[in-house]
């Protein structure tokens, strides 16, 4: 995880008790690195949770494991639903991919509410589910991986921040699967903007023009460089220079676990809980919690 403000404060303490010592100034260049030192660790630190009270944008992209993967996607997003209705939030579609037993090959939504980004932030992840495959004849024990991504949502001040250019974007229409009426399915107003440099792509097809998901598939594509560049450590600039890495299904943060018992464990906390069936009725509060004391 990156540094937290917990570790940052205690580091600009110690610089502070430094700059009080009478024999601060007598090497004028260690003092130089210690102001320097001092003025980004305040800038790094009012940059903590900058976007945790807004909206958030969130990912589910079906990984191994077929059909189960995908009904596993679209028991994730049930889970989100219902966690985001607890709270008092919106949730609206962006994009979906859908396919022929009602799963999801891939599907954004958008949740709007007070806190949503910095509840939902760390649940950025791969996800584990273990349990007896409903699509296999024989019964048999299953493994499928998710991939959940949650992304800030920027304003549209926030959005003049990051700024790319048009010649590092690839920018394809098609016809919208989704819903919204006859013109939908006539005209060619689903957008997929891939981000060349780095290989990062986004879709939209909600809204009914062209124009429309488009700006809203470049609002999303901000936000994940952005995302990129606060996981690398890097300048949103040099981030949009890095080739974006293969996603790694091993690495999953929580499994969920059907099958021969029932427990959903997080990784990364240790936390954990039997009662499976209210984890994906959207009682997820324990591990989010965890994730956000660490």
């Amino acid at each position: 995880m990156a540094e937290g403000a917990k570790d940052i404060q205690e580091r600009i303490n110690e610089l502070e008790v430094a700059m009080s010592q009478p024999d601060f100034w007598n090497d004028k260049n260690k003092a130089q690195e210690v102001l320097k030192e001092l003025a980004e660790l305040r800038d790094k630190k009012s940059g903590i949770g900058k976007y945790d009270k807004g909206s958030a944008i969130l990912s589910i992209i079906s990984g191994a494991g077929g059909d189960d993967a995908e009904d596993f996607s679209a028991m994730l997003l049930s889970m989100y639903e219902k966690y985001a209705k607890k709270k008092g939030w919106s949730t609206s579609l962006i994009h979906e991919h859908k396919n022929d037993h009602g799963g999801y090959r891939s599907i954004t939504i958008e949740i709007s509410g007070t806190g949503a980004y910095g509840n939902l932030k760390n649940e950025s992840g791969v996800h584990r589910l273990v349990r007896i495959s409903p699509f296999n004849a024989k019964k048999l024990r299953h493994t499928s991986f998710s991939l959940v991504e949650v992304l800030p949502k920027f304003s549209k001040l926030q959005e003049k921040d990051i700024v790319i250019p048009e010649n590092d974007l690839k920018i394809e229409f098609s016809k919208s699967s989704g819903p919204g009426g006859q013109n939908v399915n006539k005209r060619e107003t689903a957008v997929r903007i891939v981000h060349i440099p780095t290989g990062l792509s986004v879709s939209a097809s909600k809204e009914r023009s062209q124009e429309q998901n488009r700006e809203q598939a470049l609002a999303i594509l901000r936000a994940k460089i952005f995302k990129q560049a606060e996981k690398d450590k890097k300048s949103v600039e040099e981030s949009m220079k890095m080739k974006n890495t293969e996603i790694e299904w091993g690495s999953q943060i929580r499994s969920y676990v059907l099958h021969p018992y029932k427990m959903v464990k997080d990784h990364r906390t240790g936390v954990e809980t039997s009662n499976i069936d209210a984890v994906l009725s959207g009682e997820i509060d324990s591990f989010i919690d965890g994730e956000l004391n660490l």
